[in-house]
């Protein structure tokens, strides 16, 4: 028994546990999503029926959907609705997509780390950097930290499977995509 297979239930543990994380960004984009139709609402009534137009609408609508985003990165991951085509499965086997899934998920590992740190490392400028919307200057700090910890998470979840995937080498691999 290898290292991986020992610490097998560990791995599946941190899985479960990333998939509760993406469960909450989920909560943050269904109400990041009803902040968006209620000021989409009352900009259609201020706009027609007042006439009149609400100056931070589109400021508010441009943050309201980045967090919408963010949970949709991070919630997507875990539900496995971002595309995938599985042909090297059918026609090279397991065998050769142990190998292959290893890489594409130690190379997403990577650049989900690097896109976190990027967004983490610009979103700490704040201010001073002018990172805030055009009309009622909302500050991008907080949404660039959204985005970021959402993408940390994408990369957790990653690494998770790439160590289950490891633990269960000779095994079925219980995120290989079904045919």
């Amino acid at each position: 028994m290898t290292v991986f297979e020992e610490h097998r239930d560990a791995f599946a543990s941190a899985e479960a546990f990333c998939g509760r994380v993406a469960a909450g960004f989920a909560v943050a984009g269904g109400v990041a999503l009803a902040v968006l139709l209620a000021i989409t609402v009352a900009e259609v009534f201020w706009r027609y029926v007042l006439n009149d137009s609400l100056l931070w609408i589109e400021d508010v609508s441009t943050m309201s959907l980045a967090v919408v985003v963010a949970a949709a990165v991070a919630y997507g991951a875990r539900e496995g609705s971002h595309v995938c085509v599985n042909l090297l499965a059918r026609l090279a086997g397991r065998r050769v997509t142990r190998i292959t899934d290893a890489v594409a998920r130690l190379l997403g590992v990577g650049a989900t780390a690097a896109a976190a740190y990027a967004l983490f490392a610009h979103g700490s400028c704040g201010l001073p950097c002018g990172a805030v919307t055009g009309s009622v200057s909302i500050p991008h700090l907080p949404f660039y930290y959204a985005l970021g910890a959402s993408l940390a998470a994408y990369g957790l979840l990653l690494l998770s499977q790439l160590l289950l995937g490891f633990a269960a080498w000779n095994a079925e691999d219980p995120n290989e995509p079904a045919e």
